[in-house]
């Protein structure tokens, strides 16, 4: 009987190791449970306080001046994305929505505790208009970024390939510094397929500048025009108009030509070449000597243009 007795205890002892004999297990287990239902609890409380009415969007305000952009089409952007209530609002979708606007070129919002929207909006500045190679106008702003807009203001105007407005607006830029010693300005700005540049002035003189070369640069060109502008415009003093193009694609001088030159569309690009300069004067234009004595319509010594 004493062995039974024995061997029914070693039973029960080895049948009291499970589970609930095990106080730190059920502890664990008990802790890992709380923390569950916690989370479980805080997620549900964050649902339903996202889905209360009590906060709902009522106010949109504009952190930044803005003067392209319209009252009404913010009002009409904001209620057409800003859906939800404060804490469901798509802040990332509703800035892409704004930033596609006209004249929009960036957007940023934030939440503004307890029922808004704070929006603050970066407009582009346009500088000049640009037509590119596919001949859609658009404008450009000061960052040299194109976009799709209208206005009614006065802007230069930019010719070139696709994808280089950047470009030719510095090239603007600094035509403009240097033509302001002579009281001009630039009106179009054209770079062709071939990398000639192009510059048409206010009094309606083009400039063929020709490619931008190490030995002669666009600038060293430029300069030497305007040190003989003065006697250029005695020299055809009261017929000034008649001149149409400034060649400056001589290595030592300039030639003018009479008549007008039409400026290059959209669907003319590349222009074609233009004609070389020919030995006497087009509109009757004083005939300079050169530096070797023969007659030449230009200032300076004579010598072959670069190819357009």
């Amino acid at each position: 009987m004493a062995k039974l007795g024995a061997a029914g205890r070693m039973a029960r002892n080895d049948g009291g190791d499970g589970f609930w004999d095990r106080p730190v297990l059920m502890n664990l287990s008990a802790d890992l449970l709380y923390l569950i239902g916690g989370a479980l609890l805080a997620w549900s409380g964050v649902v339903a306080l996202q889905n209360l009415p009590a906060f709902p969007l009522q106010q949109v305000v504009v952190t930044t001046p803005v003067d392209q952009v319209s009252r009404g089409q913010i009002e009409h952007t904001a209620r057409t994305v800003l859906t939800g209530n404060f804490f469901t609002v798509n802040l990332d979708a509703s800035r892409a929505a704004f930033e596609r606007m006209p004249w929009v070129r960036s957007a940023s919002l934030r939440r503004l505790w307890p029922d808004g929207v704070e929006l603050s909006i970066e407009e582009h500045r346009a500088v000049a208009r640009w037509t590119p190679q596919d001949g859609e106008s658009r404008l450009v702003n000061a960052q040299g970024d194109v976009f799709v807009a209208s206005t009614d203001a006065p802007l230069p105007r930019l010719l070139g390939p696709e994808g280089s407005a950047l470009r030719v607006l510095e090239r603007y830029r600094a035509f403009s510094d240097t033509l302001a010693a002579a009281g001009r300005k630039p009106v179009v700005v054209h770079l062709s397929a071939r990398e000639a540049w192009q510059v048409r002035l206010d009094d309606g003189v083009v400039l063929e500048l020709g490619r931008d070369q190490p030995k002669h640069p666009l600038s060293e060109r430029l300069d030497r025009y305007l040190g003989s502008y003065p006697a250029a415009s005695t020299a055809v003093a009261g017929r000034l108009s008649a001149i149409g193009t400034v060649d400056l694609r001589y290595p030592n001088g300039f030639a003018l030509r009479g008549g007008a030159t039409p400026l290059p569309s959209a669907k003319e690009l590349p222009p074609p070449p233009v004609p070389r300069p020919r030995a006497g004067v087009t509109g009757h234009l004083p005939r300079q000597a050169g530096a070797d004595g023969r007659g030449c319509p230009q200032f300076g010594s004579c010598g072959q243009p670069e190819a357009a």
